[in-house]
Protein backbone atom coordinates (compact mmCIF):
# COMPACT_ATOMS: atom_id res chain seq x y z
CA UNK A 1 0.00 0.00 0.00
CA UNK A 2 1.30 3.70 -1.00
CA UNK A 3 0.33 6.82 -0.38
CA UNK A 4 1.83 10.71 0.39
CA UNK A 5 2.17 11.83 3.34
CA UNK A 6 4.67 14.06 5.51
CA UNK A 7 7.96 12.43 6.63
CA UNK A 8 6.75 13.19 10.02
CA UNK A 9 3.11 11.25 9.71
CA UNK A 10 5.32 8.66 7.67
CA UNK A 11 7.30 8.10 10.52
CA UNK A 12 4.42 7.86 13.10
CA UNK A 13 2.60 5.40 10.85
CA UNK A 14 5.30 3.32 10.04
CA UNK A 15 6.26 2.75 14.02
CA UNK A 16 2.70 1.70 14.30
CA UNK A 17 2.51 -0.55 11.52
CA UNK A 18 5.56 -2.34 13.15
CA UNK A 19 4.29 -2.68 16.60
CA UNK A 20 1.03 -3.99 15.39
CA UNK A 21 0.62 -7.59 15.49
CA UNK A 22 -3.10 -7.48 14.97
CA UNK A 23 -6.35 -6.10 13.84
CA UNK A 24 -10.01 -5.85 15.24
CA UNK A 25 -13.00 -4.86 12.74
CA UNK A 26 -16.55 -4.81 12.78
CA UNK A 27 -18.51 -6.80 10.17
CA UNK A 28 -19.81 -3.26 8.81
CA UNK A 29 -15.92 -2.24 7.46
CA UNK A 30 -15.10 -5.87 6.85
CA UNK A 31 -18.27 -5.72 3.80
CA UNK A 32 -17.53 -1.95 3.22
CA UNK A 33 -14.18 -3.11 1.81
CA UNK A 34 -15.13 -6.19 0.54
CA UNK A 35 -12.81 -8.08 2.65
CA UNK A 36 -10.02 -5.85 1.37
CA UNK A 37 -10.18 -8.26 -2.04
CA UNK A 38 -9.08 -10.89 0.32
CA UNK A 39 -6.11 -9.78 2.23
CA UNK A 40 -6.05 -6.30 4.60
CA UNK A 41 -3.27 -3.72 3.37
CA UNK A 42 -1.56 -3.68 6.07
CA UNK A 43 -1.08 -7.92 5.71
CA UNK A 44 -1.33 -8.67 9.34
CA UNK A 45 -4.20 -10.92 10.55
CA UNK A 46 -7.74 -9.41 11.30
CA UNK A 47 -10.33 -10.35 13.43
CA UNK A 48 -14.09 -9.66 12.18
CA UNK A 49 -16.49 -9.69 15.08
CA UNK A 50 -19.92 -10.84 13.36
CA UNK A 51 -22.81 -12.59 14.35
CA UNK A 52 -22.35 -15.31 11.41
CA UNK A 53 -19.48 -15.82 9.01
CA UNK A 54 -20.35 -14.60 5.47
CA UNK A 55 -20.57 -16.62 2.77
CA UNK A 56 -17.23 -18.55 0.61
CA UNK A 57 -15.37 -17.57 3.72
CA UNK A 58 -13.86 -20.18 6.54
CA UNK A 59 -14.25 -19.39 9.81
CA UNK A 60 -10.94 -19.39 10.38
CA UNK A 61 -8.33 -18.18 7.21
CA UNK A 62 -5.19 -17.22 6.35
CA UNK A 63 -5.66 -13.25 6.33
CA UNK A 64 -8.79 -13.49 8.07
CA UNK A 65 -10.50 -14.97 11.83
CA UNK A 66 -14.43 -14.49 12.30
CA UNK A 67 -15.28 -14.36 16.09
CA UNK A 68 -18.99 -14.88 16.45
CA UNK A 69 -19.17 -15.15 20.32
CA UNK A 70 -18.50 -11.24 21.54
CA UNK A 71 -15.65 -8.48 21.27
CA UNK A 72 -14.16 -10.05 24.41
CA UNK A 73 -13.25 -13.19 22.26
CA UNK A 74 -12.23 -11.43 19.40
CA UNK A 75 -9.32 -9.59 21.41
CA UNK A 76 -8.54 -12.79 22.62
CA UNK A 77 -8.03 -14.42 19.69
CA UNK A 78 -6.17 -11.66 17.85
CA UNK A 79 -3.89 -11.22 20.83
CA UNK A 80 -2.99 -14.97 20.21
CA UNK A 81 -2.47 -14.01 16.51
CA UNK A 82 -0.13 -10.85 17.17
CA UNK A 83 2.41 -12.96 17.94
CA UNK A 84 3.79 -10.42 21.10
CA UNK A 85 2.87 -7.27 19.39
CA UNK A 86 0.09 -4.65 19.85
CA UNK A 87 -3.73 -5.34 18.72
CA UNK A 88 -5.67 -2.56 16.98
CA UNK A 89 -9.07 -2.01 16.45
CA UNK A 90 -10.96 0.15 14.65
CA UNK A 91 -13.15 3.25 15.61
CA UNK A 92 -16.75 3.44 15.93
CA UNK A 93 -18.56 0.59 17.23
CA UNK A 94 -15.87 -2.06 17.87
CA UNK A 95 -14.01 0.52 19.69
CA UNK A 96 -16.44 1.66 21.90
CA UNK A 97 -17.17 -2.46 22.92
CA UNK A 98 -13.15 -3.01 23.60
CA UNK A 99 -13.78 0.19 25.93
CA UNK A 100 -16.63 -0.88 27.72
CA UNK A 101 -14.95 -4.23 28.08
CA UNK A 102 -11.88 -2.88 29.85
CA UNK A 103 -9.91 -4.36 27.18
CA UNK A 104 -8.82 -0.75 25.61
CA UNK A 105 -5.18 0.95 26.40
CA UNK A 106 -4.83 3.94 23.68
CA UNK A 107 -7.19 5.96 21.70
CA UNK A 108 -5.57 7.11 18.09
CA UNK A 109 -6.98 10.34 16.60
CA UNK A 110 -5.91 11.27 13.47
CA UNK A 111 -7.38 15.13 13.30
CA UNK A 112 -7.63 16.27 9.47
CA UNK A 113 -8.89 20.05 8.80
CA UNK A 114 -12.12 18.20 6.97
CA UNK A 115 -15.74 18.45 7.70
CA UNK A 116 -17.30 15.48 6.83
CA UNK A 117 -20.98 16.10 8.15
CA UNK A 118 -21.99 12.42 8.53
CA UNK A 119 -20.64 8.92 9.02
CA UNK A 120 -20.49 6.96 12.46
CA UNK A 121 -19.13 8.75 15.26
CA UNK A 122 -16.78 7.48 17.44
CA UNK A 123 -17.78 5.74 20.63
CA UNK A 124 -21.25 6.15 19.95
CA UNK A 125 -24.17 5.48 22.63
CA UNK A 126 -21.03 4.67 25.31
CA UNK A 127 -22.52 3.28 28.42
CA UNK A 128 -19.81 3.97 30.68
CA UNK A 129 -19.15 7.64 29.81
CA UNK A 130 -17.44 9.79 31.05
CA UNK A 131 -14.29 8.61 30.05
CA UNK A 132 -11.41 10.89 30.93
CA UNK A 133 -8.43 10.26 28.96
CA UNK A 134 -4.71 10.55 29.93
CA UNK A 135 -2.46 13.09 27.85
CA UNK A 136 -1.69 13.19 24.84
CA UNK A 137 0.86 11.28 25.24
CA UNK A 138 1.90 11.15 21.98
CA UNK A 139 1.47 14.39 19.47
CA UNK A 140 3.09 14.24 15.82
CA UNK A 141 2.44 16.77 13.30
CA UNK A 142 2.61 16.39 10.08
CA UNK A 143 1.34 18.32 6.77
CA UNK A 144 -2.78 19.27 7.06
CA UNK A 145 -2.89 15.89 9.96
CA UNK A 146 -2.05 15.94 14.02
CA UNK A 147 -1.76 12.24 15.53
CA UNK A 148 -2.26 12.50 19.04
CA UNK A 149 -2.55 9.13 21.13
CA UNK A 150 -4.01 8.85 24.47
CA UNK A 151 -4.05 6.49 27.17
CA UNK A 152 -7.43 4.99 28.41
CA UNK A 153 -7.25 4.82 32.52
CA UNK A 154 -8.06 1.72 33.93
CA UNK A 155 -11.36 1.63 36.03
CA UNK A 156 -11.39 0.77 39.70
Amino acid sequence: MTFRTSAASAAHLRALVERTGALVVGRTLFDLTNGWGGRHPLDMPVVVVTHRVPEGWDAEGESFVFVTDGIERAIERAHALAGGKQVGVNGGTIARQVLEAGLLDEVHVDLVPVLLGDGIPFFSGLGIAPVQLEGPFRVVEGKEVTHLVYRVPRRA
